[in-house]
């Protein structure tokens, strides 16, 4: 089964997504962790939006996967595939490589949103503030949650962004390489989405749980689940509700693609349940739709095996 939403987060600005967005205040469908909308030169996960890119499981910590088991409508790459649409590829303009910082002396490589979108979806050059906020700490955006320019210090960006006051919190992005990811804080693991433009260290959560901040939800990506701005917005975001971007569902909800989801027609996915594989009297909404295991079985990573997805098998 091929899932819907890509892996890209965006921001909410008041629409909804697939994939990951920030949540900021007007946000259309687009990838990965789209946080705002218009701003100073730019804005555009996830599981949606899965919200990871296309290089394929990175973490080894919870939620960590192979890449390539198809023996579950869940696991086509290990977390949750099957139910969430991967990046296609292509289409990325990168100025600069956001693992390797190769910008000039003062700068910093930061992801944006080069079409005016709300979701990050290329890299720019920005001035590193000259006394720069560290993660963890408070910041501030200039623009918007996807402009590319905050106070954050280098390797790192203002995230969980309001739409209103521009104030986040600086995140950490991921150490070491592409082939080799980590995050020095063991309660995060490296969450790559749209299209490898967003490399994070973000919180590990549990979607049966939910125990993420009050703004964010947990979302599964390709490399396990996250807590991710939940830019569902406003009256959207529902059950059923239409969906393109990984953290356009609320919370306990996961965009799920359209055959999955009963009477979801005219849209790349809609909003699905989380379940709980030993709750013997979990109860799927939709109708024909059944608690599917999220992992193939014997892959699930510690902790995570009764987690399942509503769905309408294949």
């Amino acid at each position: 089964m091929r899932a819907t939403c890509r892996f890209s987060l965006f921001v909410a600005l008041g629409l909804t997504a697939c994939g990951t967005k920030n949540d900021d205040t007007n946000l259309t469908a687009s990838a990965t962790n789209p946080q705002s909308d218009d701003s100073s030169g730019g804005g555009d996960s996830g599981p949606a939006g899965e919200g990871s890119g296309d290089t394929g499981p990175v973490t080894t910590s919870p939620g960590t996967t192979e890449a390539g088991d198809e023996t579950s409508p869940a696991a086509s790459s290990g977390g949750g595939e099957g139910f969430i649409t991967p990046p296609d590829g292509g289409g990325v303009s990168n100025e600069c490589d956001i693992w390797a910082q190769d910008c000039a002396e003062g700068q910093k490589c930061m992801p944006w949103a080069n079409d005016g979108g709300n979701s990050w979806n290329a890299t720019k050059c920005s001035v590193l503030d000259a006394n720069p906020a560290q993660p963890g700490d408070p910041c501030t955006v200039e623009g918007s949650g996807v402009s590319g320019i905050d106070n954050c210090d280098i390797s790192s960006m203002c995230w969980n962004v309001d739409g209103e006051t521009n104030m986040g919190v600086c995140v950490g992005f991921c150490e070491g390489s592409e082939q080799n990811p980590t995050c020095s804080d063991p309660d995060t693991g490296c969450s790559v989405s749209n299209e490898g433009v967003l490399i994070l260290c973000l919180l590990f959560c549990d979607p049966l749980l939910q125990d993420c901040s009050m703004t964010e939800a947990c979302y599964g990506e390709e490399n396990g689940f996250f807590c991710s701005p939940d830019a569902s917005g406003g009256d959207e975001g529902g059950y059923g509700d239409a969906c393109e971007f990984l953290n356009a569902c609320d919370a306990g909800l996961f965009c799920a693609e359209a055959v999955s989801v009963p009477d979801c027609v005219d849209a790349a996915g809609c909003c699905s349940e989380f379940c709980d594989l030993t709750d013997p009297a979990a109860m799927c909404m939709g109708q024909g739709q059944e608690c599917t295991a999220w992992y193939a079985e014997g892959q699930a990573p510690p902790g995570y095996e009764d987690v399942g997805a509503c769905v309408i098998p294949a």
